[in-house]
């Protein structure tokens, strides 16, 4: 009969066996990190998260994750104002010093909004899809609703809409669509980054300083569109996209602008939804995985001590 291996070598060898980002600690870095949801979106609704299958496996091998719920719909400084008040309830609560924020979207200009006001509470802030330089799609729709003059009437609905999606995921925050829309403008991102310039890439489609502040940034962005055919959220990202006058885009938000501090990667060939794993973990066939983005960043952010 064959002699059994010592446990200790059968261990080692399982460690050796198995790829590193599978590994124990991983994710596990030093200070929590904080996922920051985009406009109209929502922490968790029942089963469903924003951020499909992510907490979860960043927490599988190391990481304190929390999820915020912001405002679904509002102005940038609202919900940046609205994120520093939690990142102060975990802190006082748990001893946390500072967060790793990540944010998709218009979470993006959130983050960003923290990071100035207070940046000792915040050791990186990494943007996901995130239209810094504002968005053509919200620029069309402002210039179409204000030139039928409706204006009032569409945001109510929108508002509506946003307090549903609140609701839904236990959280009853004040909506204001259309802050949220004049926000991501081409225009009211320009006022909002003239505010708040930390990380502002140095020449269009450049990168921005590494560290302001003692506050590390990043960013990422997708190129993709249509990129499932089974996924129902591709068709209204090829609506968005027709608002692009060429250029790479991901349905929402441009190449270039998705730019900010270190630019990890522009052209991922996701979309804006892929980009968090939306909807359900549906994408292109062999494109990579958006999760294991998130842990090889998680990594990232270990290796540099945050």
């Amino acid at each position: 009969m064959r002699k059994l291996l010592p446990i200790a070598v059968l261990a080692v060898a399982a460690c050796v066996a198995m790829p590193a980002s599978a590994q124990s600690g991983y994710t596990q870095t030093r200070h929590p990190i904080v996922l920051v949801h985009g406009l109209f979106g929502f922490d968790a609704i029942g089963p469903v998260d924003y951020w499909w299958g992510v907490p979860a496996a960043l927490r599988s091998s190391g990481a304190k994750v929390y999820v915020t719920q912001q405002s679904a719909a509002n102005a940038s400084e609202v919900r940046g104002e609205q994120l520093l008040a939690e990142l102060r309830r975990l802190q006082a609560a748990y001893g946390h010093q500072k967060f790793n924020l990540i944010g998709h979207s218009h979470g993006g200009h959130t983050i960003r909004y923290v990071a100035a006001v207070a940046p000792e509470l915040v050791a990186s802030a990494t943007s996901v899809g995130s239209p810094h330089a504002g968005s053509p799609v919200a620029d069309n729709i402002a210039a179409a609703v204000d030139g039928t003059g409706s204006t009032a009437v569409a945001a109510k609905l929108m508002d509506a809409f946003a307090g549903l999606v609140s609701a839904l995921s236990g959280e009853a925050k004040p909506q204001n669509s259309e802050a949220a829309m004049r926000s991501l403008t081409t225009q009211g991102s320009a006022a909002f980054t003239q505010r708040f310039p930390a990380g502002k890439p140095s020449e269009p489609c450049g990168e921005g300083l590494a560290v302001v502040n003692n506050v590390r940034y990043y960013s990422v962005g997708g190129t993709g569109v249509v990129t499932n055919l089974l996924d129902p959220t591709d068709g209204l990202l090829a609506v968005g996209s027709l608002s692009f006058k060429g250029g790479a885009n991901d349905g929402l938000v441009g190449r270039c602008a998705s730019h900010w501090g270190v630019v990890l990667r522009d052209n991922y060939p996701w979309n804006h939804l892929d980009e968090v794993n939306q909807a359900f973990g549906l994408r292109g066939l062999f494109t990579p995985d958006p999760v294991a983005f998130y842990r090889t960043h998680a990594n990232r952010l270990k290796q540099a001590g945050l």
